[in-house]
């Protein structure tokens, strides 16, 4: 006869199943910033091509930006970085 363990299901955390971006996006707009291709991966076509005209006509000068949002990607917390950026959809810093 087997026996099971018991499971204490009040006692569980629960992570709702969420597709989180945030280590992706963020070492694209470190290495390859100006190219906009993290904001094309987290669904932002609008801004991925306004990154890139900046960066054209800046002569990639405006590179920066992309990697100070990097930065600012990799150091949220990951439910920060979700509701933040793929929730509320913020395109932004």
């Amino acid at each position: 006869m087997e026996t099971t363990k018991p499971t204490e299901e009040w006692n569980q955390s629960y992570q709702p199943l969420q597709e989180n971006k945030k280590i992706i996006a963020g070492v694209c707009a470190l290495l390859i910033g100006s190219l906009g291709v993290h904001k094309f991966i987290l669904g932002y076509s609008k801004e991925g091509i306004i990154q890139i005209i900046l960066s054209v006509i800046s002569c990639g000068v405006l590179g920066i930006i992309p990697f100070i949002e990097g930065i600012i990607y990799l150091t949220k917390s990951d439910e920060e970085f979700y509701q933040t950026y793929q929730v509320n959809k913020k395109p932004w810093f």
